[in-house]
């Protein structure tokens, strides 16, 4: 999993529209006074403070594989961070709540992971996480279809993923068959996001980071308009803003 796959600045621009899924999928977990809470993946440690928030009891770790995230992360009483790759990640300990927020997308073997992410729940602890599901939608198949034309193909053309996420029913009958009570379900936002090249905007924060990484500042400068002229006519700016759908994969598990 690459170390700089977010960049903090432009993620944190849509900070309420990426934290509401969070928000919505833990408010599902049950757990009354857990002892050691994780967040995997946890980003910049925001929304990890909110977990130890909720339970004040609670060791809480955060971990996530890019140091620029962590280096933005606030520890505080309970609260600890550390630069972590959520494929080779075991704990010290049982873990009573295991949350991952928007991360098995860029993990290419997840299906495989999740059986010893239930290992390592104590007995009744928690299991849950959420993915984007709309790699099927314009904004990503525009960026599949740039990748492969003939002007980008030999940069980028290797970056042109399928659809990296399972569906809710799949994730259950995983889960289910691992002995876990399972909830999943999923959500399609509509996000109004602000501003010209709104889409462009926030897709560079996250699925455009792989190719920007790649390209040289006017190469960079190119691909962004071809891919900012594409995504316009997708998803046109009205008088109230551009509506940017999004769907989401919710899973809650309790072992």
């Amino acid at each position: 999993m690459s170390r700089d796959m977010w960049d903090p600045v432009v993620y944190g621009r849509y900070a309420g529209e990426r934290a509401r899924p969070f928000f919505e999928l833990v408010a599902r977990v049950a757990a009354e006074r857990p002892s050691y809470v994780v967040d995997a993946g946890c980003g910049d440690g925001e929304l990890t403070a909110q977990l130890a928030a909720r339970w004040p009891g609670a060791d809480v770790h955060g971990f996530d594989s890019s140091p620029a995230m962590i280096a933005k992360a606030v520890p505080g009483e309970r609260l600890t961070f550390s630069v972590g790759d959520v494929t080779r990640w075991r704990p010290e300990r049982p873990v009573d709540v295991l949350v991952s927020n928007a991360v098995l997308q860029w993990v290419p073997g997840h299906r495989e992971l999740l059986p010893a992410w239930v290992d390592a729940l104590a007995s009744g602890g928690w299991l849950a996480f959420q993915v984007p599901g709309n790699f099927e939608f314009p904004s990503h198949t525009i960026l599949r279809e740039l990748y492969a034309t003939g002007r980008w193909r030999d940069r980028l053309g290797d970056l042109g993923r399928g659809v990296p996420v399972g569906d809710p029913a799949e994730y259950l009958e995983l889960l289910a068959g691992l002995g876990c009570r399972v909830d999943a379900w999923e959500t399609t936002y509509l996000h109004v996001l602000e501003g010209e090249d709104a889409v462009l905007r926030w897709v560079s924060g996250t699925a455009l980071r792989p190719a920007l990484d790649r390209l040289d500042p006017r190469e960079t400068e190119e691909f962004l308009a071809d891919c900012g002229a594409r995504l316009g006519e997708a998803y046109p700016r009205g008088p109230y803003g551009t509506v940017f759908p999004f769907r989401r994969i919710f899973v809650v598990a309790r072992r």
